[in-house]
């Protein structure tokens, strides 16, 4: 609907750019399953909740959709476009 509505967007994560999003920006989910998978074997081994550390990922991914920018009218800096995870053409 976005892209109809020529607005641009940047929620977070990879699902929203694929339809039209211009851009996202999300935890990368590898490590996100990683921390899930660490907090979830403490949890079995038995450690009480309150012990079990509060972590954050620390790597994020960048998504593009230069469909969507060209649509739009916009030009991406070509720094913004390498630094980028996932380009969408």
């Amino acid at each position: 609907r976005l892209p109809r509505l020529r607005l641009p967007s940047a929620p977070q994560g990879r699902f929203y750019v694929d339809p039209g999003g211009l851009m996202a920006i999300g935890a990368n989910t590898a490590e996100v399953y990683r921390l899930l998978a660490f907090c979830l074997t403490q949890a079995l081994k038995g450690t009480a909740p309150r012990d079990i550390p509060v972590m954050q990922p620390t790597q994020f991914d960048l998504f593009l959709n230069l469909a969507t920018a060209k649509a739009l009218g916009l030009s991406l800096p070509a720094s913004l476009v390498q630094r980028a995870d996932e380009v969408i053409e």
